[in-house]
């Protein structure tokens, strides 16, 4: 059987209304820091904040202009929530070639000047669930969505990596497919009516949305320790932050610790 091509979880953004007091309150919990705010989301209306956990990164983004997509995606939401998920993929050729077979459409695309990484963004209607973003670059282990400097900033007393991104569907059998073919990986049923894709390092997780429709709903992180795992806790407390379950509410989204012995 032919080895699956590399398949990454690089980078997962949130949609915040206040950008500044959200990056304060994951450099409060989760102890990491900024490694570079990108000039280039201008673009899309919109102003970012990157963090690198471990060789990932979390990404904070808020409408700079009122007519932006992201102030419509807030207004329609009722408030802040997941915004979009990218895929590091081995070959940008060969997944254009699935999203073409799959009839979903390309908003956007882009080569980084700085020649290292390109992307392409599919269409939220057509993908379901958030923005997907397919992205390849060479060499595999840069990222110039996160700066020149990004590896200065990596913090991991409290977190060290990304494990996953959780989506909630009405129907998350379909929606699993769906991303599966577009990213030519299997879907897997958990039970409970929860799939998942196993990609390289980390997992895409669909689950039941209950009637409350189609988003990202989650995003685990590997925790450094079982003791700063405790600790960002009490600071998330200690900031009025919702506290349930092992995880912490910011930006709308479940933003859980993981244990790395259970991956």
């Amino acid at each position: 059987m032919q080895a699956s091509a590399p398949l990454r979880l690089r980078q997962v953004a949130l949609l915040a209304r206040d950008l500044e007091a959200t990056v304060e309150d994951l450099r409060a919990v989760f102890g990491i820091e900024v490694g570079f705010r990108d000039p280039g989301v201008a673009f899309f209306g919109l102003a970012n904040a990157v963090f690198p956990v471990g060789d990932a990164f979390l990404e904070i983004v808020s409408p700079a202009r009122a007519d932006s997509a992201g102030a419509r995606m807030l207004a329609k939401r009722g408030g802040d929530c997941g915004y979009m998920v990218i895929v590091q993929v081995a070959d940008l050729a060969a997944a254009r070639a699935r999203v073409a077979a799959e009839k979903v459409r390309i908003v956007f695309e882009h080569a980084h000047d700085a020649g290292h990484t390109a992307t392409i963004h599919l269409h939220p209607r057509d993908t379901g669930g958030a923005i997907l973003s397919l992205d390849a670059s060479e060499p595999a282990s840069e990222w110039d969505w996160a700066g020149p400097a990004w590896r200065a900033h990596v913090r991991t007393d409290v977190v060290a990596g990304i494990a996953s991104a959780t989506l909630a569907s009405n129907a998350p059998a379909g929606l699993a497919a769906h991303w599966a073919s577009l990213l030519d990986r299997p879907a897997a049923a958990l039970g409970g009516g929860v799939f998942a894709i196993a990609l390289d390092g980390a997992t895409l997780r669909f689950v039941p949305a209950h009637g409350a429709g189609e988003a990202l709903v989650g995003v685990e992180l590997v925790e450094s320790s079982g003791a700063a795992r405790e600790r960002a806790l009490a600071v998330a407390r200690e900031r009025g932050l919702a506290v349930a379950d092992g995880g912490v509410r910011i930006a709308g989204t479940e933003l859980r610790f993981v244990d790395p012995a259970t991956l």
